[in-house]
């Protein structure tokens, strides 16, 4: 029997998989009918697609060749040529490996691996989110910076207890000599303040303990300086990248 939907866990679960297109018969009917008849699983199937909408934005669209699947399929399901047969001792005929050679082939086995990897997947993401990794602290607002061509070029999760994390989406040249340089706006009486550098693009914390709590709308950008920062304490060189916080999901 299916566990309860309603389980905590599994209340998440179905949501996620429901979005993400994994439930047949009678689980896909029930994960409708809760959708349209509960609040709570309605409201849970709707982060799920914020969250999985959210990886979508920092990924290109490529649209595959028009004969991709067809190739594909051709190319598992071609027989071998037949050779003319052989004699064949009996040592040689019990090590012979057709069986592997043919499920190798099978396009059928391929599609069921692929939709194997696909739960896998989504259990990690399950796990994750509510596992040991997901009672890691949380941030209370996020910020995704855009690039020049308006494309997601960084995150930045701000938590309660006064830290950040820079998270780059793409590669960053950065100049012999220059750095990058994180700062933050939320009174445009202040001005920025600078809260990271970073001589590459990498994951770095940024330390927002001395700064009022971080608040919707904040600005968060990245600017090229010379080493070792701004020498004005504000930004001098061009901004990369800027984006302002909303409440994380």
């Amino acid at each position: 029997m299916s566990p309860d939907p309603h389980a905590p866990n599994r209340f998440e679960g179905l949501a996620a998989e429901h979005v993400m297109g994994l439930l047949e018969g009678e689980e896909a009917r029930r994960a409708e009918r809760l959708e349209q008849e509960d609040p709570g699983f309605a409201a849970a199937v709707e982060r799920w697609r914020l969250r999985f909408g959210e990886l979508d934005a920092t990924a290109p669209a490529h649209a595959p060749p028009p004969d991709l699947l067809a190739r594909i399929s051709a190319t598992l399901d071609a027989a071998e040529p037949e050779a003319p047969p052989q004699p064949e001792s009996a040592p040689a005929r019990a090590a012979r490996p057709a069986p592997l050679a043919a499920l190798w082939r099978s396009l059928g086995f391929w599609r069921a691996t692929g939709l194997a990897g696909a739960a896998a997947s989504l259990l990690l993401v399950i796990g994750i989110a509510f596992g040991p990794l997901g009672r890691l602290p949380q941030p209370q607002m996020v910020a995704v910076l855009i690039g020049p061509q308006g494309e997601p070029a960084a995150l930045v999760n701000a938590f309660a207890d006064g830290t950040a994390d820079l998270i780059p989406l793409r590669t960053i040249a950065v100049p012999e000599g220059r750095v990058l340089e994180v700062w933050t706006l939320w009174d445009p009486a202040r001005g920025p303040v600078s809260i990271g550098l970073s001589n590459e693009a990498r994951r770095i914390r940024l330390d927002l303990k001395n700064l009022p709590r971080t608040a919707p709308n904040q600005l968060f950008e990245i600017t090229l300086e010379p080493q070792g920062g701004s020498p004005i304490g504000r930004p001098t060189g061009p901004i990369l990248m800027k984006g302002t916080t909303s409440v994380a999901l």
